[in-house]
């Protein structure tokens, strides 16, 4: 579903993610390997150092280059990997595999830098780094994770809605992380017409796809079979799809869950709102667990990020697979492409 986008004239920012996770090395090889994969320019918002450090005991040949604007990136990126350094390095540097409390503070802060240079027009959008939430709450950090943290940070209307793209489907689950025991208590009507709506949106402006088509998943096995297998598809969804179809955009459901994400159901659908986390993420990354992308909507600039974690456990092993960034990259190019020309 991405597409290369040849030629830009910004780069994207990216932000450094956990320091002691794989970020670094997917960031690495994905600029070893930006000709081959026809990437558009990138700019690191990183340590130096730790950067330095990882291609070292990878043995990646990747020059660096220190940059202070987006044009020094794009003119720079065919030639070194353009870091725009934090105000303070890493202290202690960071250790592959092993996090450390005292990096909070440079994580959160290559998150702002990040979007602050969105803001300032220096860069087309942000792809992030996986963080270890864990260690940034220990650090003081407030929110539940990137996506709330942005959607501050840029003044965002409205709650945030988590997209998770492959080449063969897109997922909106909404909800998202809480215990399976509270989805149905939390799943709300309001909640499903806010996700089909800023769904919707975003494929006209970031996919270009006119007239998108949604397609809704019940809750319940054989999605409730008339209510006797639960009652909130004639509660909940229905009433959902009613409205979103009363707004004109055009939204078919809610149907099984089982049945739902086959080659041919696939055919039919731009995007798949879900109920709850698990049914939209099985699909996606049974299907191609190595190239999805998590995407938020509803914010005033394009974030993306690889849809995995930051796999401490094999940090420094050389072994992580830069497939997912790539495509995190690629996809954030051309959703921004995609947002200048509505403006245009």
């Amino acid at each position: 579903m991405s597409k290369t986008v040849d030629t830009v004239s910004l780069p994207l920012a990216v932000t450094m993610g956990e320091p002691a996770g794989i970020g670094g090395e997917i960031l690495l090889k994905a600029w070893a390997d930006r000709g081959a994969s026809g990437l558009p320019p990138f700019v690191a918002i990183d340590d130096p150092a730790r950067l330095e450090k990882i291609a070292k005991k990878l043995d990646l040949v990747v020059p660096l280059t220190l940059v202070g604007s987006g044009a020094e990136a794009v003119n720079a990126f065919s030639e070194a990997l353009p870091v725009a350094e934090l105000d303070e390095p890493l202290t202690p540097p960071a250790v592959p595999g092993t996090t450390n409390v005292a990096h909070g503070e440079a994580v959160i802060s290559s998150i702002e830098v990040a979007t602050q240079w969105v803001f300032e027009g220096q860069a087309t959008a942000v792809v992030t780094n996986p963080i270890q939430k864990q260690s940034l709450y220990e650090a003081g950090f407030r929110y539940p994770g990137h996506t709330e943290y942005l959607a501050a940070l840029t003044g965002a209307e409205g709650a945030p809605v988590m997209m998770l793209v492959s080449p063969q489907m897109r997922v909106v689950p909404v909800t998202i992380h809480i215990p399976l025991a509270e989805v149905a208590q939390q799943l709300t009507t309001q909640a499903i017409i806010h996700a089909g709506r800023v769904t919707a949106q975003s494929l006209r402006e970031d996919f270009q796809i006119r007239s998108p088509r949604l397609v809704v998943a019940g809750l319940n096995p054989h999605a409730g079979e008339g209510g006797t297998i639960g009652t909130e598809e004639n509660t909940i969804i229905a009433p959902a799809i009613e409205a979103l179809k009363s707004e004109g955009i055009r939204v078919s459901g809610p149907y099984p869950a089982d049945t739902l994400f086959h080659a041919r159901a696939r055919e039919n659908a731009d995007a798949f709102l879900c109920m709850y986390h698990d049914q939209a993420l099985i699909p996606l990354k049974t299907l191609d667990f190595d190239r999805g992308i998590n995407m938020t909507l509803g914010l005033p600039l394009v974030r993306t990020s690889p849809d995995h974690g930051t796999a401490l456990d094999i940090a420094g092993s050389g072994s992580a697979n830069p497939e997912s960034f790539i495509e995190a990259l690629k996809l954030a190019a051309l959703c921004a492409a995609n947002r200048r020309l509505q403006i245009q």
